[in-house]
């Protein structure tokens, strides 16, 4: 598996359009990489990530990602209008956690020299990792990652300028797009209701759930300590929006923080991470996801990987 390194402005400037025209029309392969069963008679549909699109703008959704603080959240703002919070799931045959990793050898605290950037880009990577499953089987079907340069630095509520450019080119080198995608990470649960996972969804149309291992804003009341139980995460601040949830994956173990990220409800991205938990604290696609990451960043740090 080479291992690829682009810088992530020119990623999305230069291939994201070509990445999304690339599935408007139907893979002849699975994720699997077997040929797909084609209906006798018929023509070619649109690519089933596209369908919602046919009359919407690509453009509308795009952006460069080597922009300020201040720029990111004007985006965040204006991308959060293409955002549903409503069931428009489709077909589920496949589903895939994401996670990202760092090799940081620079400062990630913002400079007020114009420099900043191209010194970030210069020292640090972001390694994005994708992991898709048969779903409701669960098994594993491909994995994929990219290494990027990383050209944002750490500020809470703009991880996705962060993350995205790497999980982006990592779901690039998949043959065919996930139905599903949970993250790791907040999806309606953020300051301006638009985390990673909403972001995410919200670029590619397609169902996502966001799962954080902490909470970043709301409050919550008791919750059982039995698996399976949960209670609503709410925005006190403003009015007492539910923004999230708070779910007991494991007897007796910490809760994770479960949001919407994109054309799905709480009450089902709730159901869709218990069903993926397996067991474990953290739903498997994104734990597994998480332990690629890990396994990429050693290899690479090891000098098993050229970033060459």
């Amino acid at each position: 598996m080479n291992l690829q390194v682009v810088d992530a402005a020119s990623f999305a400037r230069r291939n994201f359009q070509w990445w999304m025209e690339r599935h408007e029309i139907s893979p002849q392969l699975d994720v699997a990489g077997c040929p797909r069963q084609q209906p006798r008679g018929r023509l070619r549909h649109l690519h089933y990530t596209m369908k919602s699109m046919e009359n919407k703008s690509i453009a509308a959704r795009r952006h460069g990602w080597a922009v300020s603080p201040k720029e990111a959240r004007a985006i965040q703002e204006k991308l959060r209008e293409l955002w549903e919070g409503k069931d428009r799931l489709g077909e589920m045959r496949t589903v895939a956690g994401l996670d990202a990793a760092f090799v940081l050898t620079a400062s990630q605290a913002p400079k007020k020299k114009t420099s900043r950037w191209n010194r970030l880009r210069e020292a640090n990577r972001a390694i994005g990792c994708v992991v898709v499953y048969r779903f409701p089987e669960m098994e594993e079907l491909a994995r994929a990652y990219a290494v990027v340069a990383l050209g944002f630095p750490y500020i809470p509520g703009l991880l996705s300028f962060r993350e995205l450019p790497a999980l982006l080119a990592a779901l690039k080198k998949l043959q065919d797009m996930p139905d599903l995608l949970f993250c790791d990470g907040q999806g309606y649960a953020h300051p301006r209701r638009f985390g990673l996972a909403s972001h995410l969804g919200v670029l590619l149309d397609k169902p996502a759930v966001g799962c954080a291992k902490s909470i970043l804003i709301g409050s919550h009341g008791a919750l059982k300590e039995r698996a399976g139980s949960w209670t609503e995460l709410v925005d006190e601040k403003a009015g007492g929006e539910r923004i999230g949830a708070v779910v007991r994956t494991r007897d007796g173990v910490r809760p994770v923080y479960v949001s919407q990220g994109h054309r799905v409800s709480l009450e089902t991205a709730v159901r869709l991470t218990l069903g993926v938990v397996e067991g474990y604290r953290i739903p498997r696609p994104t734990r597994e996801a998480d332990h690629f990451a890990s396994e990429i960043k050693r290899k690479l740090l090891g000098g098993e990987l050229s970033e060459k």
